[in-house]
C-alpha cells in the first residue's frame, strides 16, 4: 500500500513520473527482441499478436506517465496514481511472465536460454524502476522472479535449475537492497519535510513581531508588494495606513516599560481582530503599527475604515488594576492614486502621519495632492539647505516679551530667518522641520544662537534672550556641549538666557531631556516650556524638569473674549504656574480686548503683535529706546 504521508506521496509520484516512461520503453524493446528470436519457431500469435497487445498496454501507461512527469499533483491525486500503478503492476507482470514461459517450448537451447535471460533481466529492470513504490516492486518480484524460479527449477535440466537458484539468490539480494533504499528514500523525504517545516516555522517567526504576535515590518513590506501586484493585475485600489499611538511614551515613563509592553500586546490583539482577507495589520516597531486595506471601495470607505481603527484604539485598555487610554493618529495614502509603488506608499503614509501628529492628533490624515506638492517643496528646501551658505543666509529676528507690571521688555525671543538666493525668504515653519528630518538642525541652531548672543551682548543688562531649541539639539551630550560652549564664550551672562523647549520634545526621551535641561540650569540659564497645554505630556513629567517658565500657546489666546473655554484653560494654566512658582508667558496677544481679558485673568508676561512684530537685529536697540519713552498699551 502507498503511504498516507502527503509529502512522501508527492515524492513517490515525482520519482515515478520521471522513471516509468523509460522502464516501459526498455520493457517493450526487450520484449520485441525475445519475439524476434522466436519468430522462426513459435506461432505468430505468440511472436506478433501477444507482444503487440503487451506493447499497446505499455504505450498507454507510457503516455500517461509521460504527460504527468512535469506536474505536481495534490496528495489525493498522487495517491490515486500510485494505487492504480500498484494494482496494474501485478496483472502486467503476470502477463509478461506467462507470455515468456509460453515461448519456452519453442526453439533450440539458445532460444530457451534467451527466455530465461529475458525474464531475469526484465524482472531486475522493473524492480529497480519501481523501488520507490514498495508494494509494486514486491509484486513484480513475486510474480516475475517467483514464476521464473518455480518454472526453471522444475525442468530437471541442471543448467536451468542452477539458473533458478542463481535468480533466487539474486532476487533476495536485489529485493533486500531495494527495501533498504526505500527506507533511505522515505527517511530522506522525511528529513527534507522536517527541514522544510523548520524553515517555514523560522520564516514565520522571522515575520512575526514577538511582542504583539502581529506580522512585523519585514512581513508588512512583503505583503504590501504582493497587494500592489494584485491591485495592478485586477485594476483595484488599496490603502496603506501608518498608525502611531499618541501618549504612549508618558505611559512608559510613568508606569514602566512592562506596562508599556502589556499595552502594546493589547493593542496588537485589538488590531488583530480587524484583520481579514482584505485587511492586513502589522507592527512596524515601538508604538507604530501599519495596515493594508484592499478593495474597500471609494475614498470615503477607506477613510471610514481608518477612523474605525482609530476609534477602536481610543477605547480604554485594562491593565491589571488600572485602565489606560491612548489615542491613535493615522497617516493614510491610496494606491495607485498618489503613489506609484510600495516604497512611495509607505513614505507618503508616513508623511501624512507626520502632518497628522502636528495638526490633529487622534484622527486620520489622508495623503493629498497638497501633501505631494509639499513633499516636492520640502525636497527643494532640503537640497537648498545642504548647498546653502547658511552662515551668510541665516539671520535672527527678535520679538519682545513684555512685562505688564513695568510696561517694559523683559526679554526678546530670537526667531530664525532664512533668505535663499533662489527660493527667497523661507518660513522657519517650513525649513526647521526639514532640517530636523535631514539632520541639519544642529548646524542651524549653532549659527542662529551665535548670532542671537552676539546681538544680546549689546542690549541693556536686564533685557534677556529667549532662544528656541529643537528636540534634536538636546538628543546627545556632544551637541549640547557645543551650545553650552557658545554661551560661555558669548559674554552674555547665562542668567539672561532662556532656552525654550516644546512640550512635544518631552515625549521623545524624558530622561535625556532631564539631563540636558539640568546642564542648562547648572550653567545658570533659564528653561522655558513652549506651547504649554498642546502636548500629551503628564504633569509628573513636567515636574521632573527644572523649568523656570511656561509659555501658553496662542491658540488659547486668539479670540479669548468670546471663548469661555479658552478663558478657563488660561486661568487654570496661570494658577498652575503660580503654584509651581514658574513664570508664565502668554503668546499671540494681538488685540487690546485680548489683553484686557488676560490681565483680568492674572497674566503679566505677554508677547504678540499688539506690542511689536518680529524685528531685525539692528532695530532692537532703537525699539528699546523708544519703548522706554512710550506709554504701555491700554490695559497694561
Amino acid at each position: 500500500m502507498t503511504s498516507g504521508d502527503p509529502a512522501l506521496l508527492k515524492a513517490q509520484y515525482r520519482a515515478f513520473a520521471g522513471q516509468l516512461p523509460l522502464m516501459y520503453a526498455l520493457l517493450v524493446a526487450n520484449t520485441w527482441l525475445l519475439a524476434w528470436t522466436h519468430m522462426a519457431h513459435a506461432p505468430p500469435w505468440l511472436t506478433v499478436g501477444a507482444p503487440a497487445l503487451l506493447t499497446l498496454s505499455c504505450l498507454v501507461r507510457f503516455a500517461q506517465w509521460w504527460r504527468g512527469r512535469g506536474q505536481v499533483p495534490d496528495p489525493a491525486q498522487a495517491r490515486r496514481a500510485l494505487v492504480w500503478s500498484t494494482r496494474l503492476a501485478w496483472p502486467l507482470a503476470l502477463a509478461f511472465t506467462l507470455w515468456a514461459l509460453a515461448l519456452f517450448p519453442y526453439g533450440d537451447a539458445y532460444a530457451r536460454s534467451h527466455v530465461a535471460f529475458y525474464m531475469a533481466t526484465s524482472a531486475t529492470v522493473i524492480q529497480l524502476y519501481m523501488m520507490h513504490l514498495r508494494p509494486a516492486m514486491l509484486g513484480v518480484a513475486i510474480i516475475f522472479n517467483g514464476g521464473f524460479i518455480l518454472f526453471f527449477a522444475t525442468t530437471g535440466e541442471p543448467t536451468f535449475v542452477a539458473m533458478a537458484l542463481g535468480v533466487a539468490l539474486m532476487t533476495f539480494g536485489v529485493v533486500s537492497t531495494l527495501l533498504r533504499q526505500y527506507r533511505r528514500f522515505t527517511a530522506l523525504v522525511g528529513a527534507r519535510l522536517h527541514a522544510e517545516r523548520l524553515g517555514a516555522e523560522n520564516l514565520r517567526l522571522a515575520n512575526i513581531d514577538s511582542l504583539t504576535r502581529l506580522p512585523n515590518r519585514r512581513a508588512f513590506f512583503a505583503t504590501l508588494t504582493e497587494a500592489c501586484a494584485r491591485a495592478d493585475a485586477n485594476g483595484t485600489r488599496l490603502a496603506v495606513g501608518i498608525i502611531d499611538l499618541d501618549g504612549f511614551k508618558p505611559i512608559n515613563d510613568l508606569h514602566g516599560h512592562l506596562a508599556g509592553d502589556r499595552l502594546l500586546r493589547q493593542v496588537g490583539r485589538r488590531l488583530a481582530k480587524l484583520a481579514d482577507g482584505r485587511v492586513h495589520l502589522a507592527r512596524l516597531g515601538g508604538d507604530e503599527f501599519a495596515l493594508i486595506a484592499e478593495d474597500l471601495g471609494d475614498d470615503a470607505a477607506y477613510v471610514a475604515f481608518a477612523r474605525h481603527v482609530c476609534a477602536q484604539l481610543r477605547e480604554p485598555f485594562q491593565l491589571q488594576d488600572m485602565a489606560l487610554q491612548v489615542t491613535a493618529t493615522m497617516g493614510l495614502v491610496l494606491y495607485p492614486d498618489l503613489a506609484g509603488h510600495a516604497e512611495d506608499l509607505y513614505e507618503r503614509a508616513d508623511y501624512a502621519l507626520y502632518h497628522g501628529k502636528r495638526q490633529h492628533r487622534g484622527g486620520v490624515s489622508l495623503f493629498s495632492a497638497d501633501h505631494h506638492h509639499r513633499i516636492q517643496h520640502e525636497a527643494a528646501i532640503e537640497q537648498a539647505l545642504r548647498n546653502a551658505d547658511l552662515e551668510a543666509q541665516l539671520s535672527v529676528a527678535f520679538q519682545p516679551i513684555m512685562c505688564m507690571a513695568t510696561g517694559k521688555a523683559l526679554a526678546f525671543e530670537a526667531l530664525a530667518r532664512w533668505t535663499h538666493p533662489q527660493l527667497g525668504p523661507v518660513s522657519p515653519a517650513d525649513f526647521i522641520p526639514v532640517a530636523e528630518r535631514a539632520g541639519l538642525v544642529h548646524r542651524i541652531t549653532r549659527i542662529l544662537l551665535g548670532k542671537a548672543l552676539a546681538e544680546a551682548a549689546h542690549w541693556p543688562e536686564p533685557v534677556g534672550l529667549s532662544f528656541n531649541l529643537s528636540m534634536h539639539d538636546l538628543g546627545s551630550g556632544e551637541d549640547l556641549a557645543r551650545l553650552l560652549e557658545l554661551i560661555e564664550l558669548s559674554g552674555v551672562h547665562p542668567a539672561r538666557i532662556d532656552m525654550e523647549i516644546t512640550e512635544t520634545a518631552v515625549l521623545h526621551d524624558t530622561a535625556q531631556l532631564q539631563r540636558a535641561t539640568g546642564q542648562l540650569r547648572g550653567l545658570g540659564c533659564g528653561v522655558s516650556l513652549d506651547d504649554f497645554g498642546t502636548g500629551f505630556s503628564s504633569l509628573s513629567q513636567l515636574l521632573a524638569l527644572p523649568l523656570t517658565k511656561i509659555k501658553i500657546d496662542r491658540r488659547f489666546v486668539t479670540g479669548i473674549p468670546d471663548k469661555p473655554t479658552s478663558m478657563k484653560i488660561v486661568r487654570s494654566l496661570l494658577a498652575l504656574s503660580r503654584d509651581m512658582e514658574l513664570g508664565c508667558v502668554i503668546e499671540g496677544v494681538e488685540t487690546r480686548e485680548e489683553l484686557a481679558v488676560l490681565r483680568e485673568l492674572g497674566g503679566n508676561l505677554m508677547q504678540g503683535y499688539l506690542f511689536a512684530r518680529p524685528m531685525p537685529a539692528e532695530a532692537v536697540r532703537a525699539w528699546l529706546e523708544s519703548a522706554q519713552r512710550a506709554p504701555a498699551p491700554a490695559g497694561a
